[in-house]
């Protein structure tokens, strides 16, 4: 079968795993510590679309906290260990996720572009059974800017690229997104771009070509035909 599909690249948090609100709670833990008030609806509006350091910074900026980068670092590694608290009382993939990867990479090459900190997805992805399927990911750390610049997703496709020594078509190869920052970084790096309804309403994925309740709802030739338009 020839598919006008050629590659999909998967946020993380909030489209694999059901990660959000263990990392608003790790977050809001480590800022209690110092005092510092944090509330579920903050972080879904302001904050989600960023990772760790961006987190703290934006969150600095916007209150008027100091944010020297020791004490970004220190409270960036405080949520970590409290997340690794967190994630170690079950699962986090959301229904489905496990079963459309697998289908998925058995179709096309897949790749992940997340803001979430490496270690933290390998170790869910190792636990599923699914690290292997991953041509390659791109985590916290690895580019230069965040989402929403179109950096992370920018990397993953070359690294695709690379991988598979194939020249990919950004038109045809799909991104898989939870959030509004996501989506605008996924289009800035010229992908076509799904959304899933796990985080937001889809009155807030602006710029998602194709919207759905998750990767169990998700189907490769339902991506094929986005592709193919």
């Amino acid at each position: 079968m020839t598919r006008a599909l050629q590659a999909i690249i998967f946020d993380f948090d909030g489209v694999i795993a059901n990660s959000e609100p263990l990392h608003f709670t790790a977050f809001k833990q480590a800022l209690d510590e110092d005092g510092i008030d944090f509330r579920a609806a903050d972080y879904f509006a302001h904050y989600l679309g960023f990772d760790d350091v961006g987190v703290f910074r934006a969150l600095g900026r916007d209150r008027g906290l100091p944010m020297a980068d020791p004490r970004v670092s220190e409270l960036v590694a405080r949520k970590g260990e409290r997340l690794q608290e967190l994630l170690a009382s079950g699962s986090v993939l959301f229904p489905g996720a496990a079963e459309f990867i697998r289908q998925a990479a058995a179709a096309v090459p897949v790749a992940i572009a997340s803001g979430a900190l490496r270690h933290e997805i390998e170790e869910i992805l190792e636990a599923a059974q699914l690290r292997a399927l991953f041509r390659t990911i791109v985590a916290s750390g690895d580019t230069p800017a965040s989402k929403p610049s179109p950096a992370p997703y920018q990397k993953a496709f070359e690294q695709l690229r690379a991988e598979t020594g194939v020249a990919l078509d950004p038109r045809r190869s799909v991104a898989i997104e939870d959030s509004r920052w996501g989506i605008e970084s996924a289009r800035g790096a010229g992908l076509r771009c799904v959304g899933v309804t796990n985080s937001y309403p889809a009155h807030a994925l602006p710029g998602a070509e194709l919207i759905v309740g998750g990767l169990g709802s998700l189907t490769l030739a339902a991506l094929d035909d986005l592709c193919s338009s």
